[in-house]
């Protein structure tokens, strides 16, 4: 489940990835009436590559939904039960022009998003512009580095929008600015180190926002004065919890205006959310809930519709009532045919790191969530500790979350105790604690995951003769700096599309990320030393611990050839290694049978280090290691 909207007339639509169907995203409608069906003929994926990431790459507009095509990134409209119509205009080359984060424009035909046009010379410009049913094209914002959000006011005199600029991440520093209908223009809220995001008109004219001023990211209400000339800021809803996210994709929504005048927001504290009320008089209420993760918050009758999920429960689109906290289902999870006796709930764990002297930050504490084994076909010997799974989540910027994920799921029910990993720079614990992996990526993070494995097997959780790190991206870089910088503690790994050479990722990454690495590492060329150190590939020699890669061959944001120079040091070195190169895969993989290939051939590896059998009957093929078990 996706994104979520509410329509005038009642009815619901979302998107929902299918990796059974090449992993394209759909567009789906649940009428008045309780009909669901998709909107979007079969084959189009529904997907933008704004920021690569993309998001926001659909939004209704009246009966019609406007939508970005994966295939040609071309704009375009359709209504329940009709054909597409193209908005935009044929592409003037492959790159061509790219759409996200759009609205209607108030009284017109026309709606205002982003786009993000790619020149024949790959020259990268972010713009706001409204375009048409004609495919006309108005642009209303140029020159920033980057920009979102773009939002009308009701009477659609006055514009908003967030902007930033290299080598700010949104998540570092954003401006929230305001054109009025005079075409002057305001900083509403924002700078360097403040983060803005999710602007929203009331139905007063107030403009809400998060910022996370206080070193959280909270809700506020701007009111204009009565010239125009500014305005004043009053809190909404203030907690000592991240009602925001990292905005790593487009259409985030984690609050959402009652028409009645109260507001409904999911905030998180030690990676749980929870979701509170503000009613009329201001006061605050927490409502509760059987989930632990929410997103997507769309205000509808009463509540809001949402996406929720829960350790046991993956994500399903819910109906909230904001007076007594009652659920509706709108669109159940899939049914998956297991008792929840299979799945393995999550501890919240706090433990020390950074207390060694070598430590270049100072000491802290940590996070992670540790899940079990839980199978209830097969016990453990008697004082037999588990082997342990260290995940390392992408992003870096990003975080672990309480939500039943198959992909954890997997491992514990074949015997693996697992830690995910919130380590130093996560989100959901405070900008303080994010802001300790600036100028520390490869220091705080190693050392975090170290700390998290060593705790586990100091307690009696883990077998500290079998334990193994695994991550993707960014955490994949994690997983190869800690192998290559601390051997000694885990004796296998895996890396899936994880960053090996933090220079080479500079030059060849994506406009979005490609000044990122001036916050985490330094600014080039200046910082060539610290890049050279942290990574990986320049201390290949250093790689001794077996390791498995998995790579997508269509990836834009770390190239295959990252993959491919690990592999020959590895095979350099004489370390026991598998690698899986899959075609048509980009960063992250979307493809069931991928899926399933690389948990399987993981799965495979560590079964072969750590000398298990694999379970039966299940038809898995053996990962080919190099050189062979046994040889060098």
């Amino acid at each position: 489940m996706g994104e979520v909207a509410v329509a005038e007339d009642g009815s619901v639509w979302w998107s929902e990835s299918r990796p059974s169907q090449g992993g394209r995203v759909a567009l789906v409608r649940r009428s008045p009436d309780g009909q669901v069906a998709d909107v979007v003929p079969a084959g189009v994926n529904v997907r933008t590559r704004v920021h690569e990431y993309g998001g926001g790459a659909w939004w209704l507009h009246g009966p019609e939904a406007w939508y970005t095509d994966f295939a040609d990134q071309r704009l375009y409209r359709i209504s329940p039960g009709s054909q597409p119509m193209a908005v935009s205009g044929e592409p003037a080359h492959p790159s061509g022009d790219r759409f996200a984060d759009g609205r209607p424009k108030p009284g017109t035909t026309s709606a205002t998003c982003v786009r993000e046009r790619h020149d024949a010379h790959g020259q990268v410009r972010n713009e706001v512009v409204t375009i048409g049913i004609d495919s006309q094209v108005e642009v209303l914002v140029t020159g920033p580095d980057f920009v979102s959000d773009p939002r009308w006011s009701p009477d659609g005199d006055e514009l908003c929008w967030l902007q930033w600029e290299h080598p700010n991440m949104p998540w570092d520093g954003t401006e929230l600015v305001l054109r009025t209908r005079d075409g002057t223009e305001l900083i509403v809220a924002g700078g360097e180190a403040e983060s803005i995001s999710q602007p929203t008109w009331g139905p007063d004219g107030g403009l809400y926002f998060l910022s996370d001023r206080t070193g959280w990211w909270n809700l506020y209400r701007w009111s204009a004065a009565a010239d125009l000339s500014g305005g004043t800021v009053e809190e909404v809803l203030v907690l000592e919890a991240e009602i925001g996210r990292p905005q790593w994709v487009f259409g985030l929504s984690r609050y959402a205006l009652l028409d009645d005048g109260r507001v409904m927001a999911a905030a998180c504290r030690d990676a749980f959310d929870a979701v509170y009320v503000v009613d009329i008089d201001g006061a605050a209420r927490r409502l509760e809930l059987p989930y632990s993760v929410f997103g997507q918050l769309r205000a509808a009758p009463g509540g809001v519709v949402c996406v929720a999920g829960s350790p046991t429960d993956e994500p399903a689109i819910v109906a909230i009532s904001a007076v007594d906290g009652s659920v509706e289902v709108v669109s159940a999870a899939r049914e998956l045919g297991l008792d929840v006796g299979w799945f393995s709930v999550p501890e919240e764990v706090s433990f020390p790191s950074g207390s060694s002297s070598s430590s270049e930050v100072a000491a802290r504490t940590a996070h992670a969530l540790v899940y079990p084994p839980t199978n209830p076909n097969v016990r453990a010997a008697d004082g037999q500790r588990p082997p342990l799974l260290v995940m390392i989540h992408g992003g870096p910027t990003s975080m672990a979350q309480p939500l039943l994920d198959l992909s954890v799921q997997y491992w514990t029910s074949r015997g693996f105790v697992v830690a995910d990993v919130n380590y130093s720079g996560s989100t959901g614990f405070g900008r303080p604690y994010r802001d300790l992996l600036k100028d520390s990526w490869g220091v705080v993070d190693v050392e975090d995951c170290l700390a998290c494995a060593q705790y586990l097997s100091a307690i009696g959780q883990a077998d500290p003769a079998r334990m193994a790190i695994t991550g993707g991206s960014a955490g994949g870089y994690t997983a190869l700096a800690v192998l290559t910088f601390a051997s000694g503690v885990f004796s296998a790994g895996a890396s899936h599309y994880g960053v090996g050479d933090l220079a080479l990722l500079a030059a060849e990454t994506h406009k979005f990320e490609s000044r990122y690495l001036d916050q985490l590492v330094g600014a080039l060329p200046g910082a060539q030393a610290i890049y050279d150190q942290r990574s990986p590939l320049k201390h290949a020699d250093s790689l001794r611990t077996p390791l498995a890669v998995f790579q997508g061959l269509e990836d834009e944001v770390v190239p295959p050839a990252q993959a491919e120079l690990i592999v020959s040091a590895l095979e350099r070195n004489g370390v026991k290694h598998a690698a899986m190169f899959f075609p048509g895969e980009q960063h992250g993989f979307r493809k069931s049978e991928t899926i399933r290939a690389a948990l399987d051939g993981e799965l495979s590896f560590y079964a072969q280090i750590f000398g298990f059998d694999l379970p039966e009957n299940e038809g898995i093929t053996p990962i080919e290691i190099h050189p062979t078990i046994g040889g060098a």
